[in-house]
Order: structure tokens, then C-alpha cells, then sequence
């Protein structure tokens, strides 16, 4: 019985190529394709897939937020965060939105298939280069520090912000205060890079 695949990633070409590779495994089906996280939600619930292969920064809801989603409603099959970035904060919050694995998009195709299999089979699979790095550096943010400063970062001002996640201005200035502070940044262009930097935006 082949294992069932849902990718979502929101370059259209990475897409494809993904999609392309996996199809030529015999025991591997993708079933949907997915170009933000939002999208990804509706078709994880239409198709209900094995495996659930997620890039980490797309656009409506990152590849984390899709999965701590997909814990949240108990979702039957398995999720892997697909991702360029070496980082150890994105790991941790990974692991803590419950995803069973972590691959970086690099990998070699036969490995990336075996890692799937990996997962479906119920094991957990860091790819090995990032394993070491899993608790390098605790993230001192709050989740909802952590929004703010990523509307912050993508130039909204804080009326915006405040709109969009149904806040008061004057809320969304302590969370951006109390994120400046954390991360001993000057403004908030500066506390959104160090963050993004290190993998907790």
C-alpha cells in the first residue's frame, strides 16, 4: 500500500520538483500540493494523507504553524518540516509542534524517500547535520511576541498589526517592547533579524 504524501511549499518550482521526485518512488503517492500553509490545512482535511511534507517559511501559515495546527486537531497521519535552513531554534519549535521529521531540502532524493519511510513507519528523523544543534539556544519568545515581531519585521506598522491580530496598539507595543528587550536589540527592524536569524520567527 503506497504511503500517501501531501507537499506544501511555496516555490512553484521546488514544488514540482519535489512532487516529481517522490512520484518516481514505487511505494510513494502525492496526493495534493499545497502553496501555503493555509491551503495545506484544507487539503490535509479533504485527502486525509500518511505524511505531510512541509517547507517551513510560506506564506497564511508557516510550515511550524501548519503542524502545531495539525497536532492540535489530532491529525491521524505524520508530519516532516522540509527546510534550507540549518538553524537550531526552527528544530526546537519543530519538535515541540510535534513533526517527525526534520530534512533539509538538499538531501539526496533516495534519502528523502527513505526518511519518509522512516516516518511512516513511526520512527522519529532529524536529518544528522541538524540533530546536534536541537537545544543549542532556548527561544526567550512568546508566541505572540513571536507574531508581532513578524508583522514588525515585514514593515506593518502597529495599527496594522493590531488589526490584523485583534489587538490594541497599545498591546502590540509591549509585545514589541518586551521582544526588543529579549533579544537586546535597539528597534524592531534589528529584534525581527536576530530573530529570523536564529530560527524563531
Amino acid at each position: 500500500m503506497n504511503i500517501r504524501v501531501v507537499i506544501a511549499e511555496d516555490q512553484a518550482m521546488i514544488l514540482g520538483a519535489l512532487a516529481a521526485l517522490l512520484e518516481t518512488e514505487p511505494d510513494l503517492e502525492v496526493v495534493g500540493r499545497a502553496r501555503n500553509g493555509r491551503e495545506a490545512l484544507d487539503l490535509v482535511a479533504s485527502v486525509k494523507p500518511d505524511i505531510v511534507l512541509a517547507d517551513i517559511e510560506m506564506p497564511e501559515m508557516t510550515g511550524l504553524e501548519l503542524a502545531a495546527e495539525l497536532k492540535r486537531t489530532r491529525f491521524a497521519g505524520r508530519v516532516a518540516i522540509l527546510t534550507t535552513f540549518a538553524r537550531s531554534g526552527y528544530l526546537r519549535r519543530a519538535l515541540e509542534a510535534g513533526v517527525s521529521g526534520y530534512l533539509l531540502k538538499d538531501a539526496p532524493a533516495a534519502a528523502l524517500a527513505n526518511a519518509i519511510r522512516q516516518i511512516h513507519a513511526g520512527r522519529r528523523f532529524i536529518d544528522p547535520e541538524l540533530a546536534a544543534e536541537a537545544w543549542a539556544e532556548a527561544d526567550p519568545l512568546t508566541d505572540r511576541e513571536r507574531q508581532v515581531l513578524r508583522y514588525a519585521g515585514e514593515g506593518e506598522a502597529n495599527a496594522e498589526i493590531a488589526s490584523r491580530l485583534s489587538l490594541s496598539e497599545g498591546t502590540v507595543r509591549n509585545y514589541l517592547s518586551e521582544a526588543i528587550s529579549k533579544l537586546g536589540a535597539s528597534n524592531r527592524t534589528e529584534a525581527a533579524r536576530i530573530a529570523r536569524h536564529k530560527g524563531w520567527l
